[in-house]
């Protein structure tokens, strides 16, 4: 459906100054303009388009696609704009593809920048993975919990096709799955987007995902957002058992394809050692949802009153080096008796807007913690953050605003790496839902 905008539309792939080269088709749209010159429009540029015009036609002439998307942000919205050309004229079309209300997301240029090393040239790295000659297609897979969540990445880019599997049971509970046209994706390069929110869901999507690599797919990606047994990584008294080591063994063993071994992208992972978990079948890309953290904070009307709490030093290690930027606080457990009590250890929070950053929330109770501690020593405003948002047994209502719920966040920012969760919290404050999208579409062309 063609988008029906008054006045002016801003959109832009970078959040980075994209390079002279970029800029080939000269970076505005006019009623002068000429698309023809769909090559240079291959790469990221960036646009300002008369939204008088868009979804305008010439009578029933077709319209051919540039390979240009956009995304562009208003009224608490954002929207996927394609560029396309009115075949036998020099005009032009702006068409929305999708749209992501409420939901903001990383462009998929800045995702690749963010993941870019500071050593390279983050510019002409951008370029040269979104230039079209050069994008992989990528067929996409996923479970029936993170349908939406692959409706959003592959509304990134026209080089991700979404594919489907049908799940069903036998009489007996186990699973029946079947892959429509298996030898449509030969010599394609496969990805699967999945979700363990529970053991009774592991087994059937382990079924795909040993399957997939085995069609004579060009390469494997498996894409798992949020790796659920991070927290059982380590052993404390003899006996315990280490359930992360056990499902990295597992993903460890997954069939080598036609291009070699299965690579596996993981956001924010609980523990750093875990990623010597893995072993020489998989080759683990370890991304993180910070880069969305940073992108709404400096949206925020107080972004230079920002400071970062990390409520251990478990967090604080796994993610100030992504944060220096910014002033920091450190927070500390200490044990009183049988209690462990959340103490300041580094840091003056008088008078900022504090947000407390983690990779994972369960129950909350130290998030309550460092809130009413920040609190007392002076924070004008608390606010968390956390990659992955559990909330076992609806423990997210503690957050909520109302009756029953704390009143001291200001904001709670989550990702969509939990599904589950998404669809309980979404449009209930304090919580505020940044999709992975843009960074799992860029991982899927590296």
């Amino acid at each position: 459906m063609a988008a029906q905008t008054a006045g002016l539309l801003s959109a832009s792939f970078f959040s980075v100054a994209p390079p002279p080269e970029c800029l080939a088709a000269g970076g505005r749209i006019d009623q002068s303009s000429s698309l023809r010159n769909s090559k240079a429009l291959r790469r990221p540029v960036s646009l300002r388009v008369d939204g008088g015009r868009i979804g305008r036609k010439l009578g029933d002439s077709s319209c051919r696609s540039l390979g240009v998307r956009v995304l562009a942000e208003g009224m608490g919205e954002i929207k996927v704009m394609e560029v396309k050309e009115v075949e036998g004229t020099d005009q032009h079309t702006v068409e929305e593809v999708s749209n992501y209300q409420n939901m903001p997301t990383l462009p998929i240029a800045a995702a690749l920048a963010a993941s870019t090393s500071e050593s390279v040239d983050v510019n002409g790295t951008v370029c040269n993975l979104l230039d079209r000659g050069n994008k992989k297609q990528v067929c996409l897979f996923y479970s029936s919990e993170t349908e939406d969540l692959a409706r959003r990445i592959a509304a990134e880019t026209d080089s991700i096709e979404l594919k489907s599997i049908k799940w069903g049971t036998f009489a007996d509970g186990f699973p029946n799955i079947f892959v429509p046209n298996a030898h449509g994706i030969r010599s394609q390069h496969v990805a699967f987007l999945a979700s363990f929110s529970s053991p009774g869901v592991i087994f059937e999507q382990l079924s795909i995902i040993y399957a997939l690599p085995r069609m004579f797919v060009a390469s494997f990606t498996l894409v798992l957002p949020f790796f659920p047994t991070g927290t059982l990584e380590r052993m404390e008294d003899e006996g315990d058992i280490a359930t992360a080591f056990t499902l990295a063994r597992i993903l460890s063993n997954i069939p080598i394809s036609r291009g070699g071994p299965t690579s596996l992208v993981i956001f924010d992972i609980h523990a750093l050692q875990e990623r010597f978990y893995f072993g020489d079948n998989v080759l683990p890309c370890f991304e993180s949802g910070i880069p969305l953290l940073k992108h709404r904070l400096h949206q925020l009307p107080d972004a230079n009153n920002v400071s970062i709490a990390f409520p251990d030093e478990g967090a604080w290690k796994r993610f100030y080096k992504q944060l220096q930027h910014f002033p920091m606080i450190i927070c500390t457990k200490v044990r009183e008796g049988d209690n462990r009590i959340v103490r300041l250890k580094e840091g003056d929070p008088k008078g900022r807007h504090v947000v407390i950053v983690d990779d994972l929330v369960q129950s909350g109770g130290t998030l309550i913690e460092c809130q009413k501690l920040l609190e007392s020593l002076g924070a004008s405003k608390v606010s968390a953050y956390a990659t992955h948002g559990v909330f076992p047994k609806r423990s997210w209502e503690r957050f909520a605003h109302g009756p029953n719920g704390s009143q001291g966040f200001t904001h709670f920012w989550i990702t969509d790496s939990c599904s589950t969760t998404v669809k309980e919290v979404m449009g209930k404050a304090p919580f505020e839902v940044l999709s992975l999208a843009g960074s799992i579409a860029a991982a899927l062309h590296i």
